[in-house]
């Protein structure tokens, strides 16, 4: 994903087209519970170093910058949203 991001970035750059990653962490979600393991991010959150699991709001505010004016130099980019990890 990695190689694809920065890829198209490249190429479509010109074109005025962004190509940027967000890469969540640890978020909490149904999709824990729906493989098996609904307490996975409580359990793991003390090996992440702000101590907590991600929000999917913190994730789709990411996004939603990405996507405004304010980000409208930014291309090529990731963004961990991973507590830190």
């Amino acid at each position: 994903m990695d190689s694809l991001t920065k890829g198209l970035s490249l190429e479509l750059a010109a074109d005025g087209v962004r190509v940027n990653a967000v890469r969540p962490g640890f978020i909490h979600t149904d999709m824990h519970a729906d493989g098996g393991e609904p307490n996975r991010v409580e359990r793991l959150s003390p090996q992440i170093p702000l101590q907590r699991g991600g929000e999917p709001e913190e994730v789709a505010e990411a996004i939603a910058w990405l996507l405004s004016d304010a980000a409208s130099y930014v291309t090529g980019s990731f963004i961990d949203l991973a507590g830190g990890k």
